[in-house]
């Protein structure tokens, strides 16, 4: 494709009187090459013809229809009109008419070390567990060297907020006095840009590192560029290919990839990696406290009738005794602690990302043991008469309803009924072919008692 420019070129040496043969020696085209754009029509003046009255008065209405999109306005005019109108034209008509602001060049912001840190989040769709799962992605990248520092959670309140901020001063040693964040509610009470008012909460945390929260213009989310950008790198380079078994490895592989991918890797706009620039911003950074100040929470909770105690939908066992008695509940990053009136009563890790789910210490819900049943009068009384019998016996009081009183009256009944012999000959051949049904037992021992004692085929033949 031939420039916009050599085209200008050559028709403005044709109009300076200049033939073919020195267009094509001055600016080292082919004559082929010069005859054909000489011979084209001159593009530029039409496409830069204003926009007519008539097509402006049309173009309003239809702009402010399509709200604002150039794309439905193109379609509008064709269908409506039936003026087909190129995008380019559309836009510049647009941009002429004053119905759109032209696009700004977009400025530069130079920080000296140590002297701003950025902080935002923004929504991940993470594999854990076989399951697609949404985050929050933190991150806080020092806005000199542009060191990065990313974690995950489930969602991000003003909690998780302290716990990152805690964790992402750690991860760089150090602060700088002042955090750009966005004008969302979890650091801002109301407000917004330089008429922001932070969460007391929040600022009051900022100052025990050091720091404090100043947020950006509203439609100014360029002034905090150095946080923005590296969302996009996190998600279409650490998050595809890998799988994670829960939080804790995915934040474990998060770290992992800070030190050893995203800070090694050299930026052309620093000439050297992150890393290699933070040993420069190191020692312009603020210290940190000697003793890192708390992240925790604390609700007042009753112990329901279940020995538990509830926490973010999620359950908490307490010992029984505690039942229905107001607890103090503290809630830490990765464990709660449970109290009654300052002593410590039990220490559950924390359910991160779960919901109605249940913490239970094996030692505070103690399933009470029955104690075992004394054996019934019947059963003493058929015990150690003989070891048929005793088999007999347990087997058929295992396989009664409870002790099992009925069947072993109706067994005792039997054996004082009738003859010793017999009637262990009777549970002998029972007990082999798993016999318990009394009543076809009692028909073994009439069978027995008829075959032994009483010949009653010979008794016939004598009364004949």
């Amino acid at each position: 494709m031939i420039p916009e420019q050599i085209r200008s070129t050559v028709r403005i040496l044709q109009a300076q009187g200049c033939n073919l043969r020195e267009i094509s020696r001055l600016l080292k085209l082919s004559r082929n090459t010069v005859r054909h754009i000489l011979r084209a029509p001159d593009r530029s003046a039409a496409e830069a013809a204003p926009c007519d009255a008539q097509t402006l008065a049309l173009l309003k209405p239809c702009y402010e229809r399509a709200g604002g999109n150039v794309v439905r306005v193109q379609e509008l005019l064709a269908q409506e009109q039936g003026r087909k109108v190129s995008y380019s034209t559309l836009t510049r008509w647009i941009r002429q008419a004053g119905l759109r602001e032209p696009v700004q060049r977009s400025g530069e912001y130079h920080f000296e070390p140590g002297t701003e840190m950025q902080h935002d989040t923004s929504p991940h769709r993470v594999l854990i567990a076989g399951k697609t799962v949404s985050t929050q992605c933190a991150s806080l990248v020092l806005a000199y060297s542009r060191r990065l520092f990313i974690q995950y959670y489930p969602r991000f309140t003003r909690f998780e907020a302290k716990c990152f901020l805690a964790e992402a001063a750690r991860f760089m040693d150090g602060t700088c006095p002042r955090c750009v964040i966005d004008n969302s509610s979890v650091m801002v009470a109301a407000g917004a840009g330089a008429d922001a008012v932070i969460a007391p909460e929040m600022a009051a945390f900022a100052r025990t590192l050091g720091f404090g929260f100043r947020a950006h213009r509203l439609g100014h989310p360029d002034r905090k560029s150095r946080v923005e950008r590296p969302f996009a790198y996190v998600e279409h380079n650490f998050l595809p290919g890998r799988t994670f078994r829960d939080f804790e490895e995915l934040n474990r592989q998060a770290l992992a990839w800070c030190r050893e991918v995203a800070n090694q890797k050299p930026k052309r706009v620093l000439g050297m990696s992150p890393e290699a620039a933070y040993v420069i911003e190191k020692p312009h950074l603020q210290l940190l406290p000697s003793v890192m100040p708390p992240v925790y929470e604390v609700f007042e909770r009753v112990a329901d009738l279940y020995g538990y105690v509830s926490v973010e939908t999620n359950r908490y066992s307490v010992p029984e005794r505690f039942v229905g008695q107001t607890l103090s509940v503290y809630k830490y990053p990765d464990e709660i602690q449970i109290f009654c009136r300052g002593t410590p009563i039990a220490t559950h890790p924390r359910l991160i990302d779960k919901r109605d789910a249940r913490s239970t210490l094996p030692h505070h819900h103690v399933i009470p043991q029955r104690a075992p049943r004394a054996p019934a009068l019947e059963e003493k009384l058929l015990r150690a008469a003989h070891p048929i019998l005793d088999r007999y016996v347990a087997e058929l009081t295992e396989r009664a309803h409870g002790r099992g009183v009925r069947q072993l009256r109706r067994l005792l009944e039997m054996k004082r009924t009738y003859p010793a012999e017999p009637f262990l000959a009777a549970l002998t051949q029972a007990q082999q072919f798993g016999l318990f049904d009394l009543g076809r037992l009692e028909t073994l021992i009439l069978k027995q008692v008829a075959g032994d004692f009483f010949d009653l085929q010979a008794q016939a033949d004598d009364d004949a």
